[in-house]
């Protein structure tokens, strides 16, 4: 496999597992303010965070995190395996996927990846969940799309215990 393929390869690779995936350190070289290039040279943006192992990209229309194994430093160059316009075509997609999970129907799942229930309502800043016998409200930030479903950060039981067993279970 070339190096140029196996950035790209890598790159990709880094979107679609998500920020927060990686767990190795951050490479020297690779801070705030580089500005970060593709294999070709051309410019993709600079960078404008790092949140543990996470970086976070300013192409000249959006921001993307990234994890920080997504970049290599060659030759004093802080390289990354896509463009700019393949980078920012990649987080239009991730975005447009994730706004299309939040719709009625689509199943929501915890953080361990057990069943809570599928979206029965949603409104600007809530998503309605039927757990069970119950329905709970839940804050859309506190979701995010994952493989077709909803995920939130609580567990099962959490979820349940806030619900309380109560008549209705909104929360």
């Amino acid at each position: 496999m070339t190096f140029r393929r196996f950035l790209a390869a890598a790159a990709f690779a880094a979107i679609a597992l998500a920020p927060g995936a990686a767990t190795a350190q951050v490479p020297a070289g690779v801070e705030v303010g580089a500005t970060v290039k593709d294999v070709q040279g051309g410019v993709v943006g600079t960078i404008t965070a790092i949140n543990g192992t996470n970086v976070t990209i300013r192409t000249d229309r959006l921001d993307a995190t990234v994890p920080a194994t997504s970049f290599t430093v060659h030759e004093g160059d802080v390289l990354f395996g896509m463009t700019q316009a393949q980078l920012d075509a990649a987080v239009d997609q991730a975005n447009q996927a994730a706004q299309a999970a939040f719709a009625v129907g689509t199943q929501v799942k915890d953080r361990d990846g057990a069943v809570v229930g599928a979206v029965q309502a949603l409104d600007a800043e809530t998503v309605t969940v039927q757990m069970g016998e119950q329905q709970i409200r839940l804050p859309r930030t506190a979701l995010a799309a994952s493989g077709g479903a909803l995920v939130t950060g609580a567990t099962l039981a959490e979820l349940q215990a806030a619900a309380g067993g109560g008549a209705s279970g909104t929360q």
